[in-house]
């Protein structure tokens, strides 16, 4: 994949000829798997050839594809271009509605694609809901790499089952703390991982680990070039003590926080609050869903003006890794 990245590159460079003289505005490249940024100094008579460095030399976190500019003269250089990858989100099952093809019904679950990795995030409350909004957006379950389960309530567990019986075999990430008799169920279909702080599941894709209180929950976090997307189940532990969680764990500003916030029967004062900390933490968008609260949907969406993103199931979210 490096290597395309490179040749793709090239091929932009020729058809675009010689930079202008002193020029330093980065040339931007639009590429399949993102934005890949080139600033060059190079007076307008010098022939730049770009080829891949050792692929020892890759730095797979940011990934950076080191490459080698050759000046006509034969002096060499080598810098890091920074290669970038798009984040998918899709509400595959959320009790507000958003595409009129799809069921909603009270519950969350949202699939993350992101590099190579297809994982299913909560799996609402009803198996056949869940299955049926997958076949019409057209997605496979036997695709599905693993499913992180944000606590043990059924309106994020109930569709596990069945999406079992279809044959998927993903990894379920589950907390310590589910019961014992759910987890043997699961392990008679599947493999099972008991979660811990800062536990990666794929490449950029991490949880907060098992966050205590009446309802312990866990978060999803995925590092972006721009800063982290955090996704919520049902924020029992608190929506802003789950940001700050991430936040101490990779000392990132949040991108995003989308999901259920746990803030429907709040009074203003206490959604204003919150508010301030979204504000504190830096937080640069919110979507909120299932049990955020109609007034908590509309206050969020009164502060944050265009960073305010309305979710329901079949919403699909696509991030460039570059920050759009």
């Amino acid at each position: 994949m490096r290597l395309i990245y490179a040749f793709l590159l090239i091929m932009a460079l020729l058809f675009l000829g010689s930079c202008d003289a002193g020029s330093t505005a980065p040339a931007q490249y639009v590429l399949p798997a993102g934005t890949i940024q080139v600033v060059t100094t190079a007076p307008a008579t010098t022939t730049l050839r770009i080829s891949p460095a050792a692929p020892d030399a890759v730095n797979p976190t940011p990934i950076r594809i080191p490459v080698r500019v050759t000046k006509t003269s034969g002096e060499e250089i080598e810098f890091p271009i920074q290669a970038t990858h798009p984040i998918t989100i899709t509400i595959v099952y959320d009790n507000n509605p958003y595409d009129r093809r799809l069921n909603s019904a009270w519950g969350f679950s949202a699939l993350v694609e992101y590099l190579d990795h297809i994982l299913l995030f909560d799996t609402g409350g009803d198996g056949r809901t869940l299955l049926e909004n997958m076949r019409i957006l057209g997605v496979d379950p036997t695709q599905i790499d693993s499913v992180v389960l944000s606590h043990a309530h059924e309106d994020h567990t109930g569709g596990l089952s069945a999406l079992l019986h279809t044959g998927a075999k993903p990894v379920v990430y589950l907390l310590p703390s589910f019961p014992d008799t759910f987890k043997r169920q699961i392990e008679q279909s599947t493999q099972i991982s008991e979660v811990y702080p800062g536990q990666s599941f794929a490449e950029g894709i991490w949880t907060t680990g098992e966050m205590g209180g009446m309802v312990p929950e866990q978060a999803l976090v995925i590092q972006t070039e721009q800063g982290l997307v955090v996704i919520t189940g049902c924020a029992h532990p608190g929506i802003v003590a789950l940001v700050e969680k991430a936040q101490d764990l990779f000392a990132e500003p949040v991108r995003m926080l989308l999901g259920g916030f746990h803030l429907g029967g709040k009074s203003d004062a206490e959604i204003d609050a919150i508010l301030k900390d979204f504000r504190r933490l830096k937080i640069d968008q919110v979507a909120p869903c299932h049990c955020t609260g109609e007034k908590a949907n509309k206050m969020f969406a009164s502060e944050y003006g265009m960073d305010f993103i309305q979710v329901g199931v079949g919403s699909v979210i696509r991030l460039d890794g570059a920050g759009g």
